[in-house]
């Protein structure tokens, strides 16, 4: 959104954006530049449709970002993931059949898939969840598919892996590692750090969804990968080296219910159907987010003192 609003894509120069978000915890106004003419923001939940029902007419596209996320907090309390992320996507995809939206983008998962010991998903892959929050997130995008196939909705799929960049919340891994190892404090780290991860910078993720958006297919599946894989240990390594700490910081927490071995996605059809290619090589952007969280403490600070980021990491 920020980079749409800044121009940098062809075509939406002039375009108007709106923000709905509940602001729960995890939702932060300074991510949004809440000055800027062509931006308006909502303060609704997206389970709410006569609220949806209100903002969507005249709008010609929605992109479904809107989710809970962190794995923990599913596993403690999935009764929320289930009313935001199944049934909110059933009220904005209802809300945009009711006011006539004429194109849709559904963002979701590389965990709906579970775990693969080798070898990567393709969109094709069976949709087998091992958390709660995965779980919703399949049903989300069951439902998705439904309102494509039933009502002829204009609407894609999108499948990503792990995201990392500025304006992360700290309950993530990376930020979560990153802003306790600035602080000198100690850091999580799950069994024995074998689970790998594959790594997708939030420029990266935003490109793919604006060409899914504009290229994609009507009922389309897109798979978005970073390519590049770690190790949740690699990953501390990494971390503890780049914030000047050393491993004395790391703390080994039992493994969490249901841990996900490995992730990775095949994603060639976006690749070779709509020209997606990852820009940002990863040590170079594990570098530059570190030196954010450096530089905008008043960002991250207030919270880790209001307790929103002392999870465990969702990883």
């Amino acid at each position: 959104m920020r980079s749409l609003l800044a121009g940098a894509y062809q075509g939406f120069d002039n375009a108007r954006v709106t923000v709905v978000d509940s602001l729960t915890y995890a939702g932060n106004l300074d991510n949004l530049p809440l000055d800027h003419p062509r931006l308006e923001f909502v303060k609704g939940d997206v389970c709410d449709l006569p609220l949806l029902r209100e903002v969507l007419p005249g709008h010609d596209a929605v992109v479904h970002f809107a989710a809970e996320s962190h794995v923990d907090r599913s596993l403690a309390g999935a009764a929320e993931f289930v009313r935001t992320n199944v049934g909110g996507t059933q009220s904005v995809l209802e809300g945009c059949l009711r006011s006539g939206v004429e194109r849709i983008v559904h963002v979701s998962t590389d965990e709906v898939y579970g775990s693969i010991d080798e070898g990567s998903w393709t969109e094709e892959s069976p949709l087998l969840p091992n958390s709660p929050y995965a779980a919703s997130k399949a049903g989300s995008d069951l439902i998705a598919r439904s309102y494509w196939r039933t009502h002829g909705l204009d609407l894609s799929i999108t499948r990503c892996s792990n995201n990392y960049g500025p304006r992360q919340h700290v309950e993530k891994l990376i930020p979560l590692f990153t802003t306790n190892l600035l602080q000198g404090l100690p850091v999580p780290l799950y069994g024995d750090g074998g689970n790998v991860r594959e790594w997708l910078h939030v420029d990266d993720h935003c490109r793919a969804v604006h060409l899914v958006l504009t290229k994609g297919e009507p009922g389309g599946i897109y798979n978005i990968g970073g390519g590049h894989h770690a190790t949740n240990r690699e990953i501390t390594e990494r971390l503890l080296d780049l914030c000047g700490r050393d491993w004395s910081l790391v703390r080994r927490v039992p493994d969490r219910k249901g841990h996900d071995l490995r992730y990775s996605l095949d994603d060639s059809r976006i690749r070779e159907e709509l020209g997606y290619a990852p820009r940002v090589p990863f040590e170079q952007g594990l570098a530059d987010l570190v030196d954010w969280y450096r530089n905008n403490r008043d960002w991250w600070q207030p919270l880790k003192t209001s307790g929103s980021g002392t999870h465990r990491p969702a990883s």
